[in-house]
């Protein structure tokens, strides 16, 4: 098998039925390619939609649908969907995550297939993530580190400049780059990479799985490049409401907090995750005064600095 290309279901059907649609014209360029839909226990009508659409459009021949016994999070679904893939005669040569809420623009298969295929040092790359008007979303990473969290807590002009070498989402490049991670909404993984460090961790329920993973492939001596010329179309929080028009409108969940202290504490240490917590405290009330004497205001989600705390320190505090 060529690729097999992953998406993880959960309550998100028309979603996932859409990027199906716009997947299947771009399915059928690459040879021994194929496609799983992975559903995390989904308490609506989500199994019986996807199936019936699968069947009813013809996708039956590439698209497998899997259902789960629970939600345990992205990076579950995923590992669910590839494990078997992986222990299977016909290994994919790569594999393309993908999320539910995408809409996938034509290329941004073969480019990511044609550019793997050219550059065997890099075990993964992602592609460009556009709005449905077409703007570019920032998509490539640099590592979460301390300073970067002083640096996202403050959103302050000069000390941004000074620290602009540990800004996680730096300005968006028009040329493949070699990067620190890219987007799990557009990343496709080569098959040794999986032999080399294993799946994805799921002790993560969702965000900085694939953070983590790039870092752990960095370690491993793989190579995590940027290619815009592969596109999709990303529909920003549509899934978990997290981020996107929707992240200011209710408050971080509790998993998103335990994903990044996650992050910190297994890749750097307790003593970084310490760190990291102290300059986030202190760098967030001072940049909210900063955008307020500007007049401006800041869409961070509410109760932002109270839920940081809380669920740093007082975890069992609901």
């Amino acid at each position: 098998m060529k690729v097999l290309v992953v998406i993880v279901n959960y309550r998100t059907p028309d979603l996932t039925i859409d990027c199906l649609k716009s997947l299947a014209d771009e399915i059928i360029q690459v040879p021994s390619a194929k496609a799983v839909v992975a559903d995390n226990c989904s308490p609506d009508d989500s199994v019986m939609l996807i199936g019936h659409a699968i069947e009813s459009m013809g996708f039956s021949d590439w698209c497998q649908l899997l259902p789960l016994p629970k939600n345990g999070g992205f990076a579950y679904g995923n590992n669910q969907a590839i494990l078997p893939y992986l222990q299977s005669s016909d290994r994919p040569e790569y594999v393309w995550l993908l999320n539910p809420d995408t809409l996938v623009l034509p290329g941004a298969l073969t480019e990511l297939v044609r550019f793997m295929e050219s550059h065997p040092s890099v075990g993964i790359a992602g592609g460009r993530a556009v709005n449905r008007d077409m703007t570019v979303r920032r998509s490539s990473f640099r590592f979460h580190t301390p300073l970067s969290e002083l640096e996202n807590a403050l959103q302050f002009g000069p000390v941004s400049r000074l620290l602009h070498r540990y800004v996680v989402a730096p300005h968006v490049i028009d040329h493949p780059q070699k990067v620190d991670w890219v987007s799990g909404a557009s990343m496709m993984i080569r098959q040794q990479v999986f032999d080399r460090i294993g799946l994805l961790d799921d002790e993560y329920f969702m965000y900085f799985e694939e953070t983590d993973f790039c870092l752990r492939s960095a370690r491993a001596g793989f190579e995590c490049w940027y290619v815009p010329q592969s596109r999709i179309i990303h529909l920003v929080g549509q899934s978990s409401g997290v981020t996107g028009t929707q992240r200011s409108a209710k408050p971080r969940p509790r998993y998103w907090f335990e994903s990044r202290s996650r992050f910190f504490r297994k890749n750097y240490g307790w003593v970084s995750l310490q760190l990291a917590n102290l300059l986030w405290l202190i760098g967030y009330p001072i940049g909210r005064i900063w955008y307020r004497c500007r007049g401006k205001k800041r869409d961070d989600p509410p109760q932002l600095w109270w839920d940081f705390l809380r669920y740093n320190y007082w975890p069992c505090i609901r």
